[in-house]
Formats: C-alpha cells, structure tokens, sequence
C-alpha cells in the first residue's frame, strides 16, 4: 500500500471513502486510472466462497441485483448456486453468460427439487420453493460451507465479511442467523408462535450461514423421539408434528431445530440482516447505528413499493447496474477500489485507517461534506452510487419514520 501515491495537485480533501465515492470523483480520472494500476493487488486465494439462492415465480430480478451487489462488493472468487424453476434457466443464462469476462465468479443451476414422497407439500410450504433452502446440505453434498440468502438481500460490503465469520464458529456451532427481533415487545415469536423457537425472540433465515460438513455429521436432539436425528431424518417429522401450528414455513422449523439445540447456532447482529422491521417503529438496531448497515433485507416487498423509498432506492440504483457492457479492466477498477476500503488520503500518500475511525470521521463530517445517503447522485460508472454510503450511516436517516 506503501507504494500507491496520487499526483492530484489541487487535491485537498484528505478523507477519501470508497463506499461513496470513487478517487475518480476526487482527483480527477487520470489519477484514478494511474492509482489504480499502480496498486499493488494480492494474489487471489484458490478457496472459493459459496453462495446460495432460490429463485421461484417472479424473483428472477430480485435474484440477478442481489447477485450484482455480491459481485461489486466481493474480494475473494465467488461460486454461486441457483436453484430454480426450469422456465427461469434459459433467463438467468441469458443474463449472468454475459458476465463471462468476470474471472472470479461462476455459477450452477439447479432446477428445485424436494424428496419424492413429499415433494408437492415442501414446495407450498410458506411461499413456492423456499423451503429448498432446508436441503441444499444435502445436494451440494461436496461443498463444505455455504452462504444461504433469500432473493431479496443486498450486499452493502464484501461477502468476504461475513464469510469470515466461519472463523469464529466454535466447535459446536454449525450455522448463523440473525435475530428475527431485537426489541421482545415488538416480536412476533415471543408473541404469536405456537412451537418452540430459539432464544427470546427467535431467529430469521433469510441471511444464514451454513457449515454444511457440521450440518451433516450431526445428531439433531428433538422432541419427537429420545433418539438424536440426523439433518436428514428429522426435516419430515418435524413439518409432520408441526405443520398446523408454523406461519412461516422453513423459517419455522430452524427455530425449532436450533431450540432443542441452541448450541449449533451462532448468532451475529442484525446489522448483518437488516429489514424494514429494525426501523418501522423506530430505530432498534444498535449495531448498525454504531457501525452501519452490512446487508440490506427487503422483505415485506419494500423494493417494490413506496413504504420505504430508502431500500427502493437502493434497489433500483443496483438493479440498473451492468446495463451497459463492462470490460473486465473496468470491472477490475472498481474491485481496486473496494479493496483499498479504509484508505485516507493526502498530497504526500496514503495509511491505513481502521472502519470504526472512518464511519466516525464521516459521521463527524457529514452534514458538511458528504450528500446525506440516498441523495440519488451517483458517480459516473454508476457502480459505486452514493448510496453505499448507508453502509456507515445512521440507520435513522435510511429509514422513513
């Protein structure tokens, strides 16, 4: 990092963050192009990080802009697993084919598939296809772990980032959620649930990380028999004890499981699953507050509507991304940027700097230096949007009260 200088004469600002702003839109584009290049890249790891989608009915746009956010904002090579239905193949092939040029990323598709005796009762299951998530361990016997999100995620920041969090697994742990609720008084477990559920709020499997080898050695302990069940043996028989008394569906039954055995699970803060529940009656992520929003949920439909134009906002300024043809050393340039994440620079060079200093410079600074999140100004690639700069703002501000 030591060797990257920029030669901007009339370069005065001295605090550069690259999830809002490109140096391009600081320097000037010469500088960019020659910083860029003259960075100095670490070899990429042979190690890929796996990640999973099920894709049914009319998600293949919500699907295609996640995955767009994940390759933005990704570092390590990226295996990406589709299952959908077969009349959305030809589509997604149309599409993701296109991004060939990218080297770190490729993708399987798989159609859905449920076991045979049961297959019509496990796709209705909540909503078409979701449940399919319960058996990716099962068919991708030969990935170790796996990253699970539904559709409607948006990733804010490296998936790197929360692939790390594998690290800090202990022994017994076997996969990651995000709590559905933070605040018990406006949760829906503790209020409505008719079945067991984990912890005091329960949690939410639309962001879940998964250490699948773990996920298929284990004995499950259960309340059905005093034998410990395999992953498996236990799906059936709990959808048959409990399918009159679950709402939502898969989501349901991974309470259940991790119930009977709340050791297995690791649970990391909301601000890795942020939905529109975490500000509907007020801010109640204090994670997020602090450090920002890493992944973007918009369930409840909000990409879609008008209740909460901050996620639409995002949405679409993701959507419209790769509407043009990129090369691959534009593409480059802007993964460049996102790895020099955390640089502070003056006329004489750059240091590092850690992300807590820098979200706290620009909480500092924003009401007179940076556009408040969202403003719908982006930079001229129109692939690192101001937007992104929710990714250290204020989650009062994303919001709308």
């Amino acid at each position: 990092m030591d060797s990257l200088h920029f030669r901007c004469k009339d370069f005065s600002l001295c605090y550069w963050n690259p999830y809002w702003m490109l140096p391009s839109d600081v320097c000037g584009m010469n500088c960019f192009w020659e910083a860029a290049f003259r960075y100095s890249v670490k070899a990429q790891p042979v190690e890929r990080m796996h990640l999973a989608v099920v894709a049914c009915g009319e998600r293949l746009e919500e699907t295609v802009t996640m995955l767009k956010s994940a390759l933005i904002f990704s570092i390590k090579p990226l295996q990406v697993h589709i299952f959908a239905e077969d009349q959305l193949h030809d589509s997604f092939k149309g599409i993701l084919d296109n991004w060939s040029f990218l080297q770190t990323f490729n993708y399987s598709l798989y159609p859905i598939t449920f076991p045979s005796e049961n297959a019509a009762e496990w796709k209705k299951l909540f909503k078409p296809c979701a449940s399919q998530r319960l058996f990716l361990p099962l068919i991708l016997k030969d990935v170790d772990s796996l990253l699970y999100v539904d559709t409607d995620i948006l990733f804010l920041r490296p998936i790197d980032d929360i692939w790390s969090l594998l690290k800090k697994f202990n022994s017994t742990q076997i996969a990651a959620m995000a709590p559905e609720h933070e605040e018990p008084r406006i949760g829906w477990y503790n209020r409505f649930a008719r079945h067991p559920y984990y912890g005091k709020t329960g949690v939410n499997s639309g962001v879940m990380l998964m250490n699948m080898t773990r996920m298929r050695r284990k004995y499950f302990k259960n309340d059905m028999t005093a034998v410990r069940l395999r992953w498996g043996d236990i799906l059936m028989p709990l959808l048959k004890k409990y399918k009159l008394n679950i709402t939502w569906g898969d989501q349901d039954l991974l309470n259940i499981v991790f119930f009977h055995n709340p050791e297995s699970l690791f649970v990391f803060p909301c601000q890795w699953n942020y939905r529109p529940d975490h500000c509907i009656y007020g801010s109640n992520c204090r994670e997020a507050e602090e450090e920002g929003i890493f992944i973007l949920h918009g369930n409840r439909g909000v990409y879609h509507d008008d209740k909460q134009p901050a996620f639409r906002a995002v949405y679409e300024a993701l959507r419209n991304v790769f509407k043009r043809h990129y090369s691959e050393r534009e593409f480059r340039l802007h993964q460049i940027a996102n790895e020099a994440h955390g640089i502070v620079c003056a006329r004489k060079g750059c240091s590092r700097r850690s992300s807590k200093e820098a979200a706290k410079d620009q909480m500092h600074n924003k009401k007179s230096q940076h556009p408040a999140p969202l403003s719908g100004v982006f930079s001229r690639y129109q692939v690192w949007p101001l937007w992104a700069q929710s990714h250290q703002a204020n989650p009062m501000q994303f919001c709308r009260n």
